[in-house]
């Protein structure tokens, strides 16, 4: 891999890490705390919280009609959700031990919690417990994919890719026929070092 591809790498990695910690930054000014699974805000800020939360009626009142008829369709894709989440992890847990290949946590990728912010409406909650299950689960089955993709065929793509996952850059060039078993051998390596960790 050329040493300016992991250049790049760390460079995006650096900026990923600076953007989570002034992310970090700007939650210290709406006054909550995690504690384990539990969120606290402080009480003069759930105050504020449940004066700004908008009632049921009023929400549905300023929604487009055809946005409410769009709900069954949305609310539907639960089923394939739920469904590729039980076949992805059925498939790591089986799988990825064979190959030495590290298993994702869904923990890490499915966040579950702003149904805890007071100023949300019932509706509004699902809408959010819904939407944080379904990203996650993508960024989920993504890096199960990745991981994946990194142990069986390390080969960047012919053409550009919007939005290539974490493992990608250290792929083996397009037509490189040289090196390709060296990247194959580099990526199992690579994925097994971080079972090890």
């Amino acid at each position: 891999m050329s040493s300016r591809i992991d250049k790049l790498r760390d460079q995006i990695s650096a900026a990923k890490s600076d953007l989570l910690d002034e992310i970090e930054e700007r939650r210290a000014r709406f006054s909550y705390s995690i504690s384990g699974h539990r969120i606290r805000f402080e009480d003069e800020m759930r105050a504020r919280h449940r004066a700004a939360r908008e009632n049921l009626l009023s929400f549905l009142s300023r929604t487009r009609l055809l946005v409410l008829l769009t709900a069954p369709v949305i609310y539907a894709l639960i089923i394939p959700f739920v469904l590729l989440d039980l076949f992805v992890t059925v498939y790591q847990a089986i799988c990825f031990p064979v190959y030495g290949i590290p298993k994702v946590r869904r923990g890490d990728h499915i966040a579950i919690d702003r149904h805890h912010l007071a100023y949300l409406n019932g509706l509004q909650k699902l809408n959010c417990v819904y939407c944080g299950y379904c990203n996650g689960l993508i960024g989920y089955v993504r890096e199960i994919a990745g991981r994946t993709e990194a142990y069986w065929c390390p080969i960047k793509h012919a053409r550009r890719i919007a939005d290539p996952h974490d493992h990608y850059p250290g792929f083996a060039d397009f037509g490189d026929p040289v090196d390709f078993q060296a990247h194959v051998e580099a990526q199992r390596a690579a994925l097994a070092a971080a079972l090890d960790d």
